[in-house]
């Protein structure tokens, strides 16, 4: 028969002493503390850094329409032509100082006066106009002359002067023979009338409109004014003037 070999030699006892049997107790304490949450790291979160912004996106080109420039150019113009011409009209008021032209009546004449029925008026009257330029660096045209004769506020008859032009410091006289014939008259203006004639002392009223155009230079001002003027007349057949009052303005 084979003998058995030998059994082993035991463990150095450092060996053994570094084998231990843990408890129970121990192995649930290293378990909990184990899942102990780790403390936070400040250090790592301060040096953490929000990403930057994204880059900013320049808008697309666009051209301005053709038609924009144009009418900025046009309003442009048109600013600039209103300014010179303010600027030059202030010039030439400041400077030149133009003044209205003036109508008056130098001489009159009352013909007749006389009612078909006690309403209805036919009378014969002529009157002469004297019309200035009393400027002394300007010309003046007169485009439209209308002149209108009144007993009170009733129109009787109108006659109208052909346009013309006046040199600076130049009079005019014109003389405009007035005609009625059947013009209504309310009752109590016909009385009124009557009256006035038997008493020698016949009151009427004139009023010229005219349409005045003054040229300096390349600059052309047109304008309206407008004439009053009370006269008075001895009775007819031979009326004549004997006191007026004239008044010209815009």
């Amino acid at each position: 028969m084979l003998a058995l070999p030998p059994p082993p030699p035991p463990p150095p006892l450092a060996t053994r002493k570094q084998v231990k049997q843990v408890s129970p107790h121990q192995i649930v304490l290293t378990k909990q503390h184990s899942q102990e949450p780790e403390a936070p790291n400040y250090a790592s979160t301060k040096s953490i850094r929000p990403p930057p912004p994204p880059p900013l996106r320049r808008p697309p080109f666009q051209r301005t329409n053709p038609i924009i420039w144009f009418a900025a150019v046009l309003c442009l113009i048109f600013s600039l032509v209103l300014i010179l011409f303010g600027v030059a009209t202030l010039i030439i008021f400041l400077g030149i100082k133009p003044r209205n032209p003036t109508f008056d009546i130098p001489n009159a004449n009352l013909n007749s006066v006389y009612f078909d029925s006690p309403e209805y008026l036919n009378g014969d009257f002529t009157l002469l106009a004297n019309i200035t330029n009393p400027n002394r660096k300007i010309d003046v045209r007169f485009e439209s002359l209308d002149v209108e004769l009144f007993f009170s506020d009733r129109i009787i008859s109108t006659q109208s002067i052909q346009p013309f032009t006046q040199r600076r410091r130049e009079s005019r006289l014109e003389s405009l023979h007035f005609i009625s014939s059947l013009v209504f008259l309310p009752k109590d203006l016909g009385v009124n009338l009557k009256g006035q004639v038997q008493g020698n002392k016949v009151k009427y009223n004139v009023r010229g409109t005219f349409k005045v155009r003054v040229t300096v230079g390349l600059f052309h001002l047109s304008y309206w004014l407008h004439s009053r003027c009370q006269i008075e007349m001895t009775g007819p057949p031979t009326g004549v003037l004997v006191a007026r009052k004239c008044i010209t303005k815009r």
